[in-house]
């Protein structure tokens, strides 16, 4: 009787310790996932600000024209993407959207003032002045987001809302003018483009939700790609550029397109299954932090102190804004 009561415990112990083994595995998977989720996040955001340091050698080095790049990059990425999708999955998903003529409708309103918006906006803003400046200037998005959602529901921003935008104000002020009110520190047409990239960037946030529920984010931003890029083809064809040919400058037009566009887009849409939007958000903050250490690193642009103040204040908008998306 003892040996059976002993064997049986003997037994549970060992049942016991399986199903602990096997919980505490699948507290190590979600944790390795989740820390995959925000290293690929990460990884995207620091690709991004490193492309946009590229660019601006492209520009002002080499005297590549922006609406050339935007048209070649945003056409490669998005072809190289589709074909992803069509191997994956087929051609019908790939197709599928031209199927509804109001979603056709949507995603060439979202390729043109969206994709194609944002990214020309960038990139002319970087020419103007540095990627850093233009980089930052860009996070000012989720503020005019915050802005026009108060203003649809018809309420005033929150506390944290209202301390946001204060802080973004007071960052654009010495980010532009590192603390001299006689002038702004970088070129007017950087900061214009600036501001408008800011503002595109929020309507490419807000405005594809019904797109990407449908059709996928991969074809979503496939064909806005395709679509941006054939528009900007009219007056910039990526067979005729303008500019200083090499095998340094086509090696980062190259960069720009695999390594600043089609890989951190892909792993920004694929972090998204491992962690939360508020959470990827915040990583995103990497970008301008990338950017700038590139810039000032590599190409010499000087940010004074006051600049550089405004820059974190700015970051920090992104940061609140983020954290209370997730409260």
């Amino acid at each position: 009787m003892e040996y059976v009561e002993s064997k049986f415990n003997f037994e549970r112990g060992i049942q016991h310790k399986t199903a602990s083994e096997i919980q505490s595995t699948i507290i190590a998977g979600k944790k390795f996932d989740h820390f995959k989720g925000l290293s690929m996040v990460l990884l995207g955001a620091v690709l991004w600000g490193v492309s946009g340091t590229a660019a601006q050698v492209l520009f002002q080095r080499d005297g590549f024209d922006p609406g050339w790049l935007v048209s070649t990059r945003m056409s490669a990425s998005g072809l190289l993407l589709l074909l992803a999708v069509a191997i994956r999955s087929g051609c019908k998903p790939v197709f599928s959207v031209w199927g509804n003529t109001k979603d056709s409708l949507r995603l060439i309103l979202f390729g043109i003032l969206g994709l194609l918006g944002v990214q020309y906006s960038y990139f002319a803003s970087i020419q103007y002045g540095n990627a850093a400046t233009a980089t930052l200037l860009q996070y000012l998005g989720p503020v005019f987001i915050t802005v026009y959602l108060a203003f649809r529901r018809r309420s005033m921003p929150n506390r944290w809302e209202s301390i946001a935008v204060v802080l973004a104000l007071i960052g654009t002020f010495f980010l532009v003018t590192n603390g001299k009110w006689q002038g702004l520190s970088v070129s007017t047409p950087a900061v214009v483009w600036g501001l408008i990239s800011a503002l595109t960037l929020s309507f490419y946030t807000l405005y594809p939700k019904g797109l990407l529920q449908s059709y996928g984010s991969a074809t979503t931003l496939g064909w806005a790609m395709v679509i941006g890029g054939l528009v900007m083809a009219f007056k910039n064809p990526p067979w005729h550029f303008v500019g200083y040919s090499s095998f340094g400058a086509w090696w980062l037009v190259g960069f720009v397109v695999l390594f600043g566009t089609l890989i951190p887009f892909y792993l920004y849409i694929s972090s998204l299954n491992y962690i939360s939007a508020s959470e990827a958000s915040l990583l995103a903050c990497g970008e301008p932090l990338s950017a700038a250490i590139v810039a000032m690193a590599f190409l010499h642009v000087n940010m004074g102190a006051f600049a550089v103040f405004g820059g974190l204040c700015i970051l920090a908008t992104v940061v609140i804004l983020a954290r209370k998306s997730s409260a």
